[in-house]
């Protein structure tokens, strides 16, 4: 975004590297001047700057007294990123890296597409989901996507990762089949030794 030549040095408002420097709710340092999106700090998102667009006005109207509930700042390790192109990509949370640096020990588990009926249904059998997950508390840290749709499921590891589900539960829960979205669950349990389909 450019930032120059709007007024901010008039204002007040700290800069930083082209981008506006904000706090959890998008408040700048100036009383009554907040920003989002690609002008402050983060991933460059379009579903970032919507949601930081939700969070900022929720937190106007909790200081004002017209909301009575409490905004929640974004998680920034639990942003989805997609890459329309053929085949797709998504991922989300830590790689494999990431996660080690991090201190984790870590359970890693890959499943190819070309294992799933729907993908071959499709014809389209590129690609693999990977799951990377804390070896100790069976937390769920990060998924890797390239293939058929993989755009459409990311969600579905966003929603359990805000949930705090580990393995346990997704490895108990029952998935449609055939569909791409089950080779979510099947990562999970290569990552765990329990693969039926392969």
């Amino acid at each position: 975004a450019n930032i120059e030549g709007i007024g901010l040095e008039e204002t007040g408002v700290k800069t930083e590297k082209g981008k506006i420097i904000v706090d959890k709710f998008g408040q700048t340092n100036v009383p009554g001047i907040y920003a989002i999106g690609d002008c402050a700090p983060g991933q460059a998102l379009a579903h970032v700057a919507s949601k930081e667009g939700i969070v900022c006005i929720e937190a106007i109207a909790y200081n004002e007294k017209k909301y009575n509930h409490k905004p929640e700042p974004i998680d920034y390790n639990n942003i989805p990123g997609c890459t329309y192109c053929v085949p797709e990509i998504a991922s989300v949370g830590y790689t494999e890296k990431q996660a080690k640096d991090a201190g984790y020990e870590i359970k890693v588990g890959k499943f190819p597409l070309s294992a799933s009926g729907k993908a071959s249904a499709a014809g389209h059998t590129e690609g693999f989901v990977k799951v990377i997950f804390d070896a100790k508390y069976g937390e769920w840290l990060g998924t890797h996507m390239i293939g058929y749709n993989v755009t459409e499921i990311i969600a579905q590891t966003v929603t359990a990762r805000k949930l705090e589900t580990t393995y346990h539960e997704v490895l108990n829960s029952i998935h449609p089949h055939p569909t791409i979205s089950e080779s979510v669950k099947d990562a999970i349990e290569v990552a765990y030794g329990e693969a039926i389909h392969l």
